[in-house]
């Protein structure tokens, strides 16, 4: 089977990396969650005081980008790769709505972007990879493929991140969880680089009222539409 590139891109809390995950395991791809790439420098800002509810020195995050090494290990009980951040495993810290809340300011630090652009890259060099975000279909992978963007309302969002946590055990509201998802989409719509934007390519999937498998095999019949118009 012809292997390809498929950039899902869209809002927060809309399932991309859920779909991305089921896709990659159903199809041997690799899946690269670049999210969980920006989180991980938004934690280790977080953990070097470099941003708080107050203040961002950006230039102190930007002189520390070299010390910062992100690579992802595969959790075969979990069935995933999990996020590590210079050596350490990371995955429940970066998932917090604290984290959550600083990481659409982290991620728009030219720098940033930049720094992890070029990592995404080069791990989709070789096709085969389903990597979700916010940026995959129109900068990381321009010629990918397949192009999907994710949407469903701001409330319907919030309600799957609100349960989400609230299973973890985090003790949060469902209100500060909808404006935390309001704030993400407006910092990430709006920023200068690299801004939140459907694909001219791209197919918008609203999941507002669909399932995990709807939108599984919704998804899966778009790859092997592609996948075989290829051949």
């Amino acid at each position: 089977m012809n292997k390809i590139t498929i950039a899902i891109d869209g809002f927060s809390s809309t399932g991309k990396s859920t779909v991305a995950k089921q896709l990659a395991k159903h199809l041997g791809y690799v899946y690269v969650d670049s999210g969980a790439m920006y989180r991980a420098i938004t934690f280790y800002a977080m953990q070097q005081s470099f941003i708080n509810r107050n203040s961002f020195n950006k230039e102190a995050l930007i002189n520390d980008l070299p010390k910062i090494k992100i690579n992802f290990k595969l959790n075969k009980t979990l069935g995933f790769a999990e996020v590590y951040l210079n050596g350490e495993n990371i995955e429940k810290q970066i998932r917090t709505l604290e984290v959550s809340s600083f990481v659409s300011k982290v991620a728009a630090v030219s720098e940033v972007r930049k720094k992890l652009v070029e990592q995404q890259q080069e791990m989709g060099e070789g096709k085969g990879v389903v990597m979700d975000g916010r940026d995959i279909g129109t900068v990381v992978f321009p010629e990918a493929e397949l192009k999907l963007f994710m949407t469903a309302s701001a409330e319907k969002r919030a309600i799957r991140r609100y349960e989400e946590l609230i299973e973890r055990g985090d003790k949060v509201s469902y209100e500060d969880v909808l404006k935390n998802v309001q704030e993400r989409d407006y910092i990430d719509s709006n920023r200068e680089d690299s801004p939140l934007e459907k694909a001219k390519e791209a197919i918008e999937i609203d999941n507002s009222d669909m399932t995990l498998e709807e939108q599984f095999n919704k998804i899966l019949e778009l790859v092997k539409m592609t996948i075989e118009d290829r051949k």
